[in-house]
């Protein structure tokens, strides 16, 4: 298959941008005034800036594009294109010190100074602003082992390295050689460098000991910068060390920088849910502290790791607008070269090309930073899902920005733009109103004059695993594909006539594509739409210089085709019986299958007819199985697919080739669905696994829980035994499972349901336990648990006594100063069918062993 590549004008860009930076020396810089407030050098404006963490020069990326044979400074090409393309005006980078420095401190001049150097460059080149972060303190191996380079850094601990005198002295000389480097690239000194809004001193240091030795570190950092004769803001991260606060904000900066991972970090798997409510608030329990107002917030890092969502991120940006930050930057944007392993850093996964639906909802926060004021205050949750020109749907996992001039959405959606005649500016993944796409790529659209425009289409991406798993480059999780896709679009602008021209290949005799009805058939690349008979003020071609760019500059990542096509599926955990059912499937391959069929473990190579059902497409890789009331009936429903393409036959779930009815195919695997009377009980818990199917958790993360299974007598049912321990009183416990897939499949069931039951026991103590759910608004309700010591106890909960509480937000959120639940003001009334999560929590539990055999809806 052919691969669309790159497309680039290199050399002529380096030299071109060089000059420009080179002649250009009024470029406005930033200060922080009196007021704690950033601002701009030529007019005095705030200052609003978004964008992301990327680290190819240093550590595993650096490591993995040479693996793979991949030119780092073409990997920051193309990865730094996408900024722009995505809107960013901010990057910010902790700097592997252990990189580029020696045991005393000297700055190395090295390959990964030159790649932070010609990266800097490239940034510049797209008007970002940058915030350098000199130290990391700790070594290059994540995900691997880390490397002895003999840096300083390698012979001090990390919570040892500000309190150690020679290890100061070390930090002070290569903090003062790093700010006076001159980039050759731009020619200017990092200390000069007009595109460097500021300098982070550490990343997240480890106070340990005296307040008074950190004042004194954070001093004797701050007066080895100012020696260098650096004149840009200092920033010392408050977000860490909470008894040490008190030291940061006394000392000599004019900035501090703050985190927030809301849902945690490295779940090892994907997380799913309403998180909404979890990002509603960041409240700093230190603002009333001497100094705190006169000093810039910037948020360093910040992430809703461990999910695929496109709600959270504009959603973020908005709450850290309201609380007064205005710097934001996500942590951390994959590079485009290795993205499809997500080997970096397993629980973050960000990328345009990869992950078009997240990476467009960060284009979308970009604008909320741009466009909500600083120290806006909202509603709170659930009003504030509607905030100022956006956006935000948990039930429709969609982000979108409605202006007159622009019109961006993450997912598929119906709402129009407010004034379609006046577009200037389009993002989308999916369809809208406007485009309707099969792809599952992004694509832009942007007016370049009346009845011109550019478009921009990225290439399918399919994810074949779970991204958030334990990573190797060896396992990719998402698939790019370049297939050719319908297009359709309605814009006032273009009216219904309009020519599509390629700016990147030929197609066939000429690189004009056929348009009828406003649909087309398009294939990734960079395009030029023109309105029939418009007479256009500028020629557009693909060298004309256009946003930083040319116009028919575009990067996506080279493919191989697949050794054989995947068929995703998720069975359902249940279903009802006798009532017909739909099952979900998609097909990734370069090609179409001529046909998928599904047959049950009913059929039989020695039967003369065998029934099957075929698979319907319901749109690009999408497929639908009826499942005829008739086929639900006994116990369980086991199943493959057979899918036929290209003279060739493959049998799921083994993913193996031929066909059940084959002589000599053996099915090795079905798909297992359990099925139920419509109005039986719904299981949602039970301790015959050897594994729970519980997560558990602890407030504060100090106390904890230890579980194991116990079953002393075959005959009878085996319990869950969960013990617990705590350094302080009053430390509070939790059990969590995400039962929406059960809840879905169960509708009748769910329906008729009045009771929770579950069936326990505990010894000791006097536990104050309590039981019911979280549902899909994010809101928890729960009642009260009576059980009698040592004794085997069925505990019936009538489920219109449950009560809302407080959504405890677990796992929990970094930094660690965060509320750990969520206190809604909007009493909504409980509804079995928005259940999404059982929840479980106690109280006094330290002396207590909770047993659970069972829970269960009736």
């Amino acid at each position: 298959m052919r691969v669309i590549i790159l497309c680039c004008f290199a050399l002529f860009g380096y030299i071109h941008s060089y000059a420009q930076l080179k002649a250009n020396e009024n470029v406005p810089t930033i200060f922080i005034d009196r007021e704690g407030v950033m601002r701009w050098s030529d007019n005095k404006a705030e200052a609003s800036f978004y964008g992301v963490n990327y680290t190819v020069p240093f550590a595993h990326a650096y490591r993995a594009l040479r693996h793979k044979g991949i030119d780092p400074k073409l990997a920051i090409d193309r990865d730094v294109y996408h900024f722009g393309r995505l809107g960013y005006n901010a990057y910010r980078i902790h700097i592997w010190d252990v990189e580029i420095s020696d045991r005393n401190g000297n700055l190395i001049r090295n390959e990964h100074l030159d790649l932070l150097d010609y990266l800097f460059f490239k940034l510049q080149q797209k008007g970002i602003r940058i915030l350098i972060t000199g130290m990391t303190n700790f070594g290059n191996g994540y995900p691997e082992r880390n490397e002895n380079t003999d840096a300083f850094t390698y012979h001090y601990d990390k919570c040892q390295v500000h309190a150690n005198p020679h290890a100061i002295v070390a930090q002070e000389r290569y903090i003062g050689q790093l700010l006076r480097h001159v980039n050759p690239y731009t020619g200017h000194a990092y200390k000069d460098d007009p595109y460097v809004i500021g300098f982070e001193i550490n990343n997240e240091p480890c106070h340990t000991g005296a307040i008074e030795t950190t004042a004194t570190y954070i001093a004797k950092m701050v007066a080895a910068i100012k020696k260098t004769g650096n004149k840009k803001p200092i920033f010392y991260n408050v977000s860490h060390n909470m008894d040490h606060v008190k030291a940061y904000f006394d000392a000599e900066i004019q900035g501090t920088t703050y985190q927030w991972y809301p849902i945690g970090l490295v779940a090892g798997r994907e997380r799913k849910g309403n998180f909404l409510p979890y990002i509603d608030q960041y409240n700093i329990p230190f603002s009333n502290l001497k100094g705190f107002g006169n000093k810039a917030k910037a948020v360093y890092e910040y992430d809703p790791a461990d999910n695929l969502y496109s709600y959270m991120h504009p959603a973020m940006s908005r709450t850290f607008r309201s609380a007064g930050f205005q710097w934001i930057t996500q942590f951390a944007y994959d590079p485009m070269d290795i993205a499809a392993y997500n080997t970096e850093y397993q629980t973050h996964y960000l990328s345009l090309a990869y992950t078009p639906a997240k990476a467009l909802s960060t284009m979308i926060a970009a604008e909320v930073a741009y466009g909500i004021s600083r120290n806006q205050k909202f509603d709170p949750y659930p009003q504030d899902t509607i905030f100022g020109d956006f956006m935000v749907s948990y039930e429709q996992d969609l982000s979108i920005m409605n202006t007159a001039d622009k019109y961006l959405y993450s997912n598929h959606t119906s709402i129009r733009p407010i004034r379609g005649e006046e577009l200037q500016q389009i993002a989308g993944n999916g369809s809208s109103p406007v485009v309707n796409y099969s792809g599952s790529g992004a694509y832009f659209l942007d007016r370049l004059e009346d009845g011109v425009w550019r478009l921009e289409v990225m290439p399918d991406a399919e994810r074949i695993a779970d991204p958030f798993a334990k990573p190797s480059l060896n396992r990719a999780v998402v698939h790019i594909l370049y297939r050719s896709q319908v297009m359709q679009i309605k814009l006032p602008n273009l009216g219904e006539l309009f020519t599509v021209e390629s700016l990147l290949e030929k197609n066939g005799e000429d690189n004009v594509i056929s348009v009828k009805g406003m649909k087309f058939n398009i294939k990734p690349g960079v395009y030029l739409l023109k309105r029939k008979s418009v007479a256009m003020n500028k020629t557009w071609v693909a060298s004309t210089v256009w946003k930083n760019a040319t116009l028919g500059e575009y990067y996506a990542p080279k493919t191989v085709p697949l050794e054989q096509p995947i068929l995703m599926h998720q069975q359902p955990e249940v279903l009802e019986k006798g009532i017909a059912a739909k099952l979900q499937f998609r097909f990734v391959s370069e090609v179409d299958p001529d046909s998928i069929i599904l047959q049950t473990d009913q059929i039989s190579f020695w039967k003369d007819t065998n029934s099957y059902i075929k698979l319907v497409p319901k749109g690009s890789y999408t497929y639908e199985a009826d499942i005829p009331a008739s086929l639900l009936t006994g116990s369980e429903l086991k199943y493959t697919a057979t899918a036929f393409v290209s003279g060739r036959k493959i049998t799921y779930p083994d993913n193996h080739a031929g066909a059940p009815l084959d002589w000599d195919y053996r099915t090795e695997r079905y798909w297992t669905v359990g099925l139920y009377e419509p109005y039986d009980r719904i299981p949602l818990f039970e301790s015959l696994n050897k594994e729970s199917s519980f997560e558990t958790f602890a407030i504060p993360e100090t106390a904890y829980m230890s579980a194991d299974r116990q079953q002393p007598d075959l005959g009878k049912v085996p319990f869950w035994n969960y013990t617990f321990q705590a350094k302080e009183p009053g430390a509070q416990y939790f059990w969590l499972k995400d039962i929406k897939a059960i809840a879905q499949a169960r509708p009748l069931g769910l329906a008729k349901a009045k009771e929770l039951c579950i069936l326990l026991r505990h010894t000791k103590g006097k536990p104050v336990l309590n039981a019911g759910f979280v549902t899909k608004k994010g809101y928890t309700y729960v009642k009260g648990i009576q059980v009698g010591s040592d004794t085997e106890t069925l505990v019936r909960i009538n489920l219109v006594d449950l009560q809302q509480v407080p959504t405890a937000l677990l796992p929990a959120p970094y930094p660690v100063f965060l509320e750990r639940f969520f206190e809604p003001v909007t009493p909504v009334q409980f509804a079995a069918k928005d259940i999404e999560k059982l929840i479980l929590s106690g109280k006094n539990m330290e002396d207590v062993t909770l047993s659970i055999a069972a829970i269960w809806l009736e």
